[in-house]
């Protein structure tokens, strides 16, 4: 089976997900938040002591808080960074916006990989499917997992929140048109990883969220 961790990290408590396949022990790393040696050894201790293979390095965008410790996580498992090619200018703005807000940041490494829509990837024996859910990023993704029915949302969809739309490239209709069209047709029982804050479920959201119920309104 697949087994996911939240590591929450950097002063914008950011969710950093481990996800492993229990067998073969292959794990992706997925938005990367360490930002201090602190944070860098929590990581890897966790790695360590479940003795884990990380393959894959996933952005599901690039702002700050989700990128800090790419250069990290690069260096020391040499595996192949993933990102949507549309937020490259937010990941290249990484040490202008650092500097504004204060933080110390080492550049993010250029991804090896573009993702899109229709894309898949492998964790050990389980398959995930690319969702391009723009809005929050220009080039923000979400991944989907049918078998374990869960969802890395990124920061598109919280517990009864969405993705802030105030950021440079953000944009509230694309957001709500994303989670519309691509979110809030997944199964309802589908558990939903949000990049902060604690999980939901696409049913409880649909019920519950004031965001979408208003947006579906009007």
């Amino acid at each position: 089976m697949l087994n996911i961790q939240s590591l929450v990290f950097n002063p914008f408590q950011e969710n950093t997900y481990i996800i492993w396949d229990d067998k073969s022990k292959e794990a992706a790393i997925i938005d990367p938040g360490c930002f201090n040696t602190s944070e860098q050894n929590e990581l890897c201790s966790f790695i360590d002591q479940m003795g884990l293979k990380p393959a894959l390095l996933l952005n599901t965008h690039a702002h700050i808080d989700h990128i800090l410790g790419n250069a990290f996580v690069k260096s020391r498992f040499d595996i192949p960074l993933h990102l949507n090619q549309k937020d490259l200018p937010v990941l290249h703005s990484l040490s202008n916006v650092a500097m504004m807000y204060g933080v110390p940041a080492t550049p993010s490494p250029e991804p090896d990989i573009f993702l899109d829509e229709g894309h898949t990837f492998t964790i050990g024996r389980y398959g995930f499917s690319v969702l391009f859910v723009p809005g929050h990023s220009p080039g923000s993704l979400a991944f989907y997992q049918p078998e374990h029915k869960f969802l890395i949302s990124g920061d598109v969809l919280f517990h009864q929140s969405i993705g802030r739309t105030d950021l440079p490239g953000g944009d509230y209709a694309v957001l709500m048109n994303s989670i519309q069209n691509k979110l809030l047709h997944l199964p309802k029982d589908t558990i939903v990883y949000s990049g902060h804050g604690q999980t939901t479920t696409i049913g409880y959201e649909q019920k519950n969220n004031p965001f979408i119920l208003e947006y579906l309104r009007t």
